[in-house]
């Protein structure tokens, strides 16, 4: 029986062939049925995206199949028992083009490795050949109108072809296996003009040089596939970046727990063998291994991952914690609830998921003008040729003209139009501390007409500060800092930050209550109102109230999470380029609801956990909105990766990082604003250059059509579309206009 079978609940074994067993890769899915992953390789654009899945939803008994097209990775799901096994979604694969595997970590990133190696090896082959051909191109030009002899000529031409045809043969593989697993699903993508052209480019020359000709064309033909191989290159290793980042989300899970036994010993198991209803031990320092509640004992622990709050929340018998969650002190003793599958990390890995293959369905928009642009450069140079051959031309002469045609067509202005734009327009966002993730980041952030915003470490500072530093005693503010520098809470490194000196001597840590020390034959103390006999206030709405006592002398600490500097400036200039602003935050509504009102933003919503900031996300998408978010913690993660856009502070965790199309440096907020309006500055800039590609493909290809363009003018002509497509692109620099 076939893997999937062999996984159903009372399958019974059928007679047949023996096939791989793939009952390991299967795994449940919510409201019934099954679903595997596989890795698939040779995906070269977004266009591949529908391609595949509309391939394997077309297998009989799949329910779903949707394509990471930044991991690669394919999901496929079968309600119930189905009738498909996974090798018809292997051979489905295999039938246009594509070669898949059983997902796995490791070993995709083995493929993605092998492939990111190939890709510079090809560039590497392909810039040594161009630079070679290009010197000797340069002496035929300019010997033809010297002196130069046909037989030196004619070496030249050869030296080109010895150099070219080996290079452009390796080089090319990346481009033409896209071109063939194209041309079998009887498809059209980029690839298929451009290894064309590459091709009938090369075999005019190998011709034109056996018959002694003044010009050959290898210099075209490899300076088109460098140029090419650069970008693919880039946007590769720019994506097994981004992958890279975000498996950084395991470091979040414990691989170990300490389970007490019936007998009350502590035995460490690993945390996947603990189940529902044992109970594990957690210490000072240790993440929480499981979801479950606090059974005994107290302490602070961090939840930033499931709020975005940085500051600690006290942890008592009865409350709720989540696996991932850092125990600042004290111990605890948690009932399991769910370990491994289940947990609160494990909800917002799906989510990552879910929310970057929806996000991955948007096509470029140079891939979306490839789609009618492909098949006219085709209709035409066919059509040249055969009109050529029946006003009877020689073919040779219908070649050269289809060749013409082909490469004075050559997708260059159009491969760079955009490219070129974002590499200009990024240089800008870099010198104002903007980074951006993903190519298509500056086209989907121009389109934005909305901007979410998480509260905590996004329009506040990540760390808290102490509020109200000048009320306090300088004596007493300085030994507190002193006895700060003793722990590493949250609270206590934000008083530490307030002073300075060294540490006291012999100081003693109270579990759940705070630091004790000696100073001039007296007791000193930091830690909570209570610990330190201070009646604390009783309207504390934002932050946490920590107190200091010398003696007998006591003050408050108020700690609070501050406003980023330009917090209110960006807020308004976002408001007056046209933008709705909202507020999206996983923490309590006592600590949102006053910076909302400081900010000016009506429209907010607190106790949110991922799946929620999702839902408002997708409400506001079938309205037809496209929303920017910005936020910094884990538990915004799945948010970034679902929004239209996303940014991120450079302070946020490496996986949400990972998500955010967009990454920003300091601790202001203006980047945000500013990335928006150079975005929409680019998008202009890339439009202009798209309709220069046209306007000039509208003049020049009558000509070649009309055979007034040899193949050297024509290869001219297209250099010169590049380099005004490449000149329009430069204007990217200039200070940028803030009009909505």
């Amino acid at each position: 029986m076939a893997g999937l079978a062999a996984a159903l609940p009372g399958a019974l074994p059928l007679p047949g062939p023996p096939v791989r067993d793939f009952s390991s890769f299967l795994r449940p899915v919510e409201g019934g049925g099954i679903a595997m992953d596989f890795a698939v390789e040779g995906i070269d654009c977004a266009a591949c995206i529908a391609e595949i899945e509309d391939a394997v939803e077309a297998v009989p008994g799949v329910s779903e199949a949707r394509l990471n097209y930044t991991t690669h990775r394919l999901a496929v799901s079968w309600p119930g028992a189905p009738a498909a096994e996974p090798e018809a979604v292997f051979a489905a694969l295999a039938r246009i083009g594509y070669k898949a595997h059983p997902f796995e970590s490791s070993s995709a990133e083995a493929i993605e490795a092998a492939r990111a190696r190939h890709l510079l090896r090809c560039l590497g082959v392909t810039g040594f050949a161009a630079m070679n051909i290009m010197l000797l191109s340069v002496s035929v030009w300019s010997g033809n109108v010297t002196d130069i002899t046909p037989e030196t000529r004619d070496l030249f031409h050869w030296l080109s072809a010895l150099i070219a045809l080996p290079a452009c043969a390796y080089g090319g593989q990346p481009f033409f296996q896209s071109a063939l697993r194209a041309l079998r699903a009887r498809a059209l993508n980029m690839d298929v003009p451009i290894s064309l052209g590459v091709l009938l480019a090369l075999g005019v020359s190998v011709y034109e040089t056996l018959h002694h000709a003044e010009h050959a064309y290898f210099d075209s033909a490899t300076m088109l596939l460098f140029f090419l191989l650069t970008g693919r290159y880039l946007d590769h290793a720019m994506r097994r970046r981004t992958r890279a980042e975000a498996a950084n989300l395991a470091s979040l899970k414990a691989d170990l727990a300490r389970r007490i036994e019936p007998d009350g010993s502590v035995v460490a198991v690993p945390a996947s063998a603990v189940r529902p209803g044992d109970i594990v031990l957690v210490s000072a320092g240790e993440r929480v291994p499981v979801d479950g509640v606090v059974c005994a004992g107290a302490g602070a622990v961090d939840e930033s991952l499931v709020s975005g709050e940085t500051l600690p929340r006290a942890a008592t018998v009865g409350g709720q914690l989540h696996a991932g969650s850092l125990l600042h002190d004290g111990a605890l003793q948690i009932r399991t609830t769910a370990a491994g599958t289940g947990t609160f990390l494990e909800e917002i890995e799906r989510l990552l998921e879910r929310a970057s293959t929806a996000r991955g369905a948007y096509v470029k928009l140079a891939d979306r003008a490839a789609r009618l642009y492909a098949p006219v450069v085709h209709a035409t140079a066919a059509l040249s040729f055969a009109g050529w051959m029946l006003a009877g031309a020689s073919l040779h002469q219908a070649v050269l003209i289809a060749v013409a045609v082909l490469i004075i067509t050559c997708p260059c202005a159009l491969a760079l139009a955009v490219p070129a734009v974002q590499v200009v327009s990024a240089g800008a966002l870099m010198r104002r501390g903007v980074l951006l993730n993903t190519g298509d980041a500056l086209e989907r952030l121009a389109e934005v007409d909305g901007v979410l915003f998480d509260k905590t470490g996004t329009l506040t500072l990540p760390e808290p500060s102490l509020a109200n530093a000048g009320e306090v005693p300088a004596d007493l503010l300085a030994v507190a800092a002193r006895l700060a520098l003793s722990s590493r809470h949250p609270l206590a490194r934000a008083v530490a930050a307030a002073g300075s000196g060294s540490p006291l001597a012999q100081v003693r840590e109270v579990p759940g209550a705070g630091l004790e020390g000696e100073l001039d034959g007296e007791t000193v103390r930091l830690g909570s109102p209570a610990f330190c006999g201070v009646e604390p206030p009783a309207d504390v709405l934002d932050g946490s109230v920590m107190a200091v006592r010398w003696g007998a002398r006591t003050a408050l600490l108020a700690v609070r999470q501050q406003l980023r500097p330009d917090a209110r400036a960006t807020v308004s200039r976002l408001r007056a380029m046209g933008e709705t602003l909202g507020i999206l935050s996983g923490d309590r509504a006592a600590a949102v609801e006053p910076v909302a009102r400081e900010l000016g933003i009506a429209d907010w919503s607190a106790d949110l956990r991922p799946a929620g900031k999702i839902g408002e996300l997708d409400a506001r998408a079938e309205r037809g909105s496209r929303v920017l978010m910005v936020g910094d913690g884990l538990n915004d993660a799945p948010a970034l990766a679902r929004a239209h856009v996303s940014m991120s502070p450079i302070s946020a965790a490496d996986v949400t990082k990972a998500q955010a199309d967009v990454v920003f440096l300091g601790e202001r907020l203006a980047p945000v604003a500013e990335a928006m309006a150079i975005a929409r500055r680019a998008r202009a800039l890339m439009r202009q250059n798209l309709w220069i590609a046209v306007i000039y493909n509208l003049f020049a290809v009558p000509l070649a059509i009309a055979g007034l363009v040899t193949p050297l003018v024509a290869a001219l002509a297209m250099s010169g579309s590049s380099a005004l497509v490449t000149l329009n692109a430069l204007r990217a620099r200039m200070p940028e206009r803030e009009t909505p």
